[in-house]
């Protein structure tokens, strides 16, 4: 069996599942976020009995409207906050980053477990190892209730990256690839599974990145097998006894793949989304020269350390273009202490950066950092669906936090390789 289907099958309680197969699967965590929450479900949670089966297994992140730019904002961050203590769950936090950085850090999600969370990039937790995916409000408040939901066992696809990864080339430029290649539905409902010697030289912190956007192609997981790198990032974030009782899943050796695609990574060169599709994807040399207003450095894809120091690599000694905006939103504010202790929040602040809170920020139009009438924007968020980040004639470009603070300090989109 796959990855996939091991996780399926051991939460269903079956020795084993195949593609295709329906099974009613208890997830080990069930996260909500502010917007899809508990307001979502409040009504019809106490029309149904009121009773949260295993609160022990839920996780509420308020992170979209943290820190609030309206009163309605405000109103949903208390809401949540109240909900969150009236029914005792005890993994509640609030100003503490996005939802699925926070959830990695906190080290809620762990290898060979099922997770599920209202928020669709909660399939970022595949690289970890484990079965994580994005459901609605509705089937939240199924797993409330019962602590199970359904699930059709997905088809796998093996996608390997083989070779040395180019200097200038980051994750988000593999992953902009894949889309490129299999349009924005052509990873439907599919559990992807990353493999090859770039993944497995990969840091974790851009493991993320590639399990994140999965669900830009339509997947339904994206997974990478959880190696030493994997037990290293956890084993700050787990008591020692949590650590031993990791029940570590990967794919046999005979496991059946629908497909498989082998990449080279030697062949692969910094890649740009043009608006309105993240599977709009072409090389940045063929969007070279196009003007901008804002470069956003943030999100779940692209506001970890390493991308920050990603952007201070380009950046440093340089100052932000005339008339441009460089707007940087760390993803947690555990990765806002890092940055600021090893002085990469200073070099950007020096270079004309703008840092904001920690979160959710304007990737999805929230707040720090909205676009005008007209105005276009690179970015190292995940989606620049229209109107996405503010004003619906707006556009926004997606790139790799290198791509997007090289364009920063030209004031047009720019091959990155030009800085390094």
């Amino acid at each position: 069996m796959t990855i996939a289907e091991k996780i399926l099958a051991r939460q269903s309680g079956n020795s084993r599942v195949s593609a295709g197969d329906i099974v009613w699967a208890e997830p080990n965590t069930a996260m909500m976020d502010d917007p899809l929450g508990p307001k979502m479900i409040q009504a019809e949670l106490r029309r149904l009995g009121n009773k949260i089966k295993f609160p022990e297994r839920v996780v509420v992140i308020s992170d979209h409207c943290a820190p609030p730019s309206t009163i309605l904002q405000a109103d949903l961050l208390t809401l949540t906050r109240n909900w969150s203590k009236e029914y005792g769950i005890q993994r509640f936090h609030e100003y503490e980053g996005i939802c699925h950085q926070v959830m990695m850090e906190k080290g809620y999600v762990r290898p060979g477990e099922l997770v599920v969370g209202t928020d669709s990039h909660t399939v970022m937790g595949g690289a970890l190892g484990s079965f994580a995916t994005g459901i609605g409000s509705t089937e939240m408040l199924g797993v409330l209730l019962t602590g199970q939901m359904w699930f059709r066992v997905p088809e796998t696809l093996r996608i390997k990256w083989d070779g040395i990864l180019p200097d200038g080339v980051m994750a988000k430029d593999l992953i902009l690839r894949i889309l490129g290649d299999f349009g924005s539905g052509g990873l439907t409902y599919r559990a992807v599974e990353f493999g090859g010697s770039v993944v497995e030289n990969m840091s974790t912190d851009q493991r993320f990145c590639l399990s994140n956007m999965t669900v830009e192609g339509g997947a339904k997981a994206g997974l990478i097998p959880p190696d030493r790198e994997t037990l290293d990032y956890l084993e700050s974030r787990l008591s020692k006894s949590e650590l031993e009782s990791l029940s570590p899943i990967v794919s046999d050796a005979e496991a059946s793949y629908c497909d498989e695609k082998i990449y080279s990574a030697t062949e692969v060169t910094p890649m740009i989304a043009l608006p309105n599709n993240p599977a709009n994807v072409c090389s940045i040399t063929e969007a070279s020269r196009e003007k901008i207003d804002q470069a956003y450095i943030g999100s779940c894809a692209g506001g970890r350390l390493s991308d920050l120091i990603a952007v201070a690599r380009v950046i440093k000694g340089r100052h932000v273009a005339s008339g441009v905006r460089l707007i940087v939103c760390p993803a947690s504010r555990t990765v806002y202490q890092q940055a600021l202790k090893q002085g990469v929040l200073e070099t950007l602040y020096e270079s004309g950066a703008i840092i904001t809170a920690a979160g959710c920020g304007a990737c999805g139009g929230g707040h720090s950092g909205v676009l005008g009438a007209g105005e276009v924007c690179i970015s190292a968020t995940n989606r620049n669906f229209k109107g996405r980040m503010g004003d619906p004639s707006s556009q926004v470009f997606l790139a790799s936090p290198l791509s997007v603070a090289a364009a920063a300090v030209t004031g047009e989109i720019t091959d990155p390789r030009t800085f390094i």
